[in-house]
């Protein structure tokens, strides 16, 4: 799988998370996934609600568009973002300086 992939109704992305990093940053990672760091710590689900207002600024979505699918407790989540598909992947290629 790479980082992202497109949808019939968005994008699926993966992200490998790194609480208490200092200040929220979506990253590009390796081939399989993004990066992100983020200031909250993992407890209570923080981590997760800042993880998903972060993809959704970053994407220019509503939080509600965006859906944590798989990876709850763990550092590596699996998301998906409603929206323009076309639009989505461009934003995501545009961390790792691809133009599609």
């Amino acid at each position: 799988m790479t980082a992202w992939r497109q949808t019939a109704d968005g994008i699926a992305i993966a992200v490998r998370v790194t609480p208490r990093g200092g200040r929220d940053a979506l990253l590009a990672g390796d081939d399989t996934q993004f990066g992100a760091r983020l200031a909250a710590a993992p407890v209570d689900g923080a981590a997760n609600s800042a993880l998903i207002a972060l993809v959704a600024r970053h994407f220019g979505v509503a939080k509600r568009n965006v859906t944590l699918v798989a990876g709850q407790t763990a550092r590596t989540k699996r998301l998906t973002i409603a929206g323009d598909p076309q639009a989505l992947a461009r934003t995501a290629a545009s961390l790792y300086a691809i133009v599609p």
